[in-house]
């Protein structure tokens, strides 16, 4: 790793036009030049701004908006992003696929609840974790002899009936809630063993009837000093769990070179809790923007955008993609040069993060997977991108636990790589220093909730208020997207696009070409600023959930 760089932070921040205007830019007319054959990383960044991505993100929320504030797979919110993609794909000259599949959804009908009865009653906030049953209990809290609830034995001698109140880490939400279950709980609490809401998943393999939800760990250790003088709680949740069909959709172009195919990706859905407007609307408005800025280039070689359907119950859309070519088109995984993964782009608090493609931050071990060779070029890519724009760029796991995630696994050595502005995970005092923001708070402070939104009155939510505030004042903000973030990611994002879209012989030796990036853009390949292990642009779901 190199010595820290001293860069500005925010050389290309939006001019102060406000929300209003930049939305009534996004829905004028093309401004001029957005036909032309925006061949080269100058000539596509300039076509590409935030306020044209944001167009589409404005989509997604009025869809959310019409469907209960949702666009989960499985419902019509997410139907009809799929819809919306479709018809921005063809619009711009793509031949579109569109791969449905089935899968086990989950449903949060809403109405939950974690109540405190006794002592003192009131209303406490909580997430519903992913795949929980159904269930009203009202009882005595208790707790496994070890906080973890992890081995069976931990829940000797627990009071059958009781509600379990569990720490999170070490093993498996799916498996702390089983074995409360088998001791006879009538709900499960799991309270986070660090800074942050506690959102999760379970898993589709989860099927027991009980409700299980989480809250924070500071509300988590105030519950557990009330348990011994007697801790009533009412836990209610009513959720759905089945089969559904939802969709993958692929935008091909209509040039280029069959057998070396550079894949960009983002996952369309967003999860039951709220419209998903960062995660993932930034990065599935992003690829639709630069993929209609980009349809009067003829490229060397054969550019595939995707966008994934069930990422958010455990990458089952990507899954389903990489293990149907293996099964039925193996000599079609073989084209695949690379594959670049974009999964939350604009968030409100962020650090310009680049997965750990050569494994230098985070050697491979629990949480860091391996980079198939040529990942660590695309990771120097971005790296180098950022350097010669003056921008600060960090490192986070490449722990595969977003969509690229089955692109290294499958077995044939595609390289991968992306970029990511912070989850759940907090942003730490030396990263505010060099990327700017609000220290000790969350990259997301609305990850995986409601007012994960372009409309939000975040004056009224007293546990945001402040933080949003002071992003507010930092930074040029539209709801829960950081507006800056939107340009300086969407422009990283297209430097790569087409960059790979012409020459990827730095990653796999193949993609006769030219190069499309001016000077200066071919550093040293090295991070300017310090790696996280604090979210990576991945959701925790029970394969992969962080487990310290």
């Amino acid at each position: 790793m190199s010595p820290v760089r001293t860069m500005l932070r925010r050389p290309r921040g939006l001019v102060a036009a406000g929300v209003a205007g930049l939305l009534i830019a996004a829905g004028a007319s093309a401004p001029a030049g957005a036909e032309a054959n925006n061949n080269t990383s100058h000539k596509l960044r300039d076509a590409v701004t935030a306020a044209g991505v944001l167009h589409h993100q404005q989509a997604m929320q009025d869809i959310g908006t019409a469907n209960g504030g949702t666009r989960v797979s499985g419902t019509a919110g997410f139907d009809q992003s799929k819809d919306y993609a479709v018809s921005v794909f063809r619009a711009a000259g793509y031949g579109v696929t569109v791969q449905p599949f089935q899968y086990q959804t989950f449903i949060d009908h809403g109405q939950s609840a974690v109540d405190q009865v006794a002592p003192a009653p009131r209303q406490l906030p909580h997430t519903v974790l992913t795949y929980s049953g159904s269930g009203d209990a009202t009882a005595p809290v208790a707790t496994p002899s070890e906080p973890l609830g992890c081995e069976a034995a931990d829940y000797a001698g627990f009071p059958a009936g009781s509600i379990a109140l569990v720490s999170r880490g070490t093993c498996t939400f799916a498996i702390k809630a089983t074995n409360a279950h088998n001791a006879g709980a009538a709900a499960v609490v799991v309270y986070n063993n660090g800074p942050g809401a506690l959102g999760g998943s379970l898993t589709s393999a989860f099927t027991l009837d009980i409700a299980v939800t989480g809250i924070t760990q500071a509300l988590g250790n105030e519950l557990l000093t009330l348990v011994p003088g007697g801790l009533t709680l009412h836990v209610k949740t009513d959720t759905f769990r089945g089969q559904a069909t939802t969709y993958n959709v692929f935008a091909e172009s209509r040039y280029g070179d069959p057998d070396n195919i550079v894949m960009a990706g983002a996952h369309l859905d967003s999860v039951n809790a709220g419209p998903g407007i960062n995660d993932n609307g930034s990065g599935a408005a992003a690829i639709l923007e630069i993929a209609k800025q980009m349809r009067k280039v003829h490229p060397t070689n054969k550019v595939r955008f995707a966008l994934w359907g069930a990422e958010e119950s455990g990458l089952v859309g990507a899954r389903y993609y990489i293990n149907d070519l293996r099964t039925n088109h193996p000599d079609l995984l073989q084209k695949i040069a690379l594959y670049l993964n974009f999964d939350m782009i604009s968030s409100p608090n962020y650090v310009r993060f680049v997965y750990d493609g050569d494994n230098s931050a985070f050697p491979v071990g629990p949480g860091a997977a391996e980079g198939p060779p040529g990942s660590d070029a695309i990771e120097a890519l971005f790296h180098d991108y950022f350097a010669s724009v003056s921008q600060p760029s960090a490192e986070t796991p490449f722990s595969g636990r977003s969509d690229y995630g089955p692109f290294i696994e499958a077995g044939v050595g595609i390289p991968a790589g992306g970029l990511f502005t912070g989850a759940e995970g907090v942003k730490t005092a030396a990263q505010a220093e060099l990327f700017g923001g609000v220290a000790g708070a969350a990259y997301d402070p609305c990850y995986h909730q409601l007012c994960d939104a372009l409309t939000y009155d975040f004056a009224a939510d007293v546990d945001r208020a402040a933080i949003y505030a002071e992003l507010n004042a930092d930074y040029d903000m539209a709801g829960n997207v950081n507006l800056d973030a939107l340009e300086e990611m969407s422009d990283a994002v297209a430097h790569a696009i087409i960059t790979y879209a012409f020459d990827t012989r730095s990653v796999n030796g193949s993609g006769k070409g030219h190069p499309v990036s001016p000077p200066g853009q071919s550093g040293s390949g090295a991070a300017a600023g310090g790696g996280t292990d604090s979210g990576g642009g991945l959701h925790p779901d029970d394969d992969h959930e962080p487990v310290l």
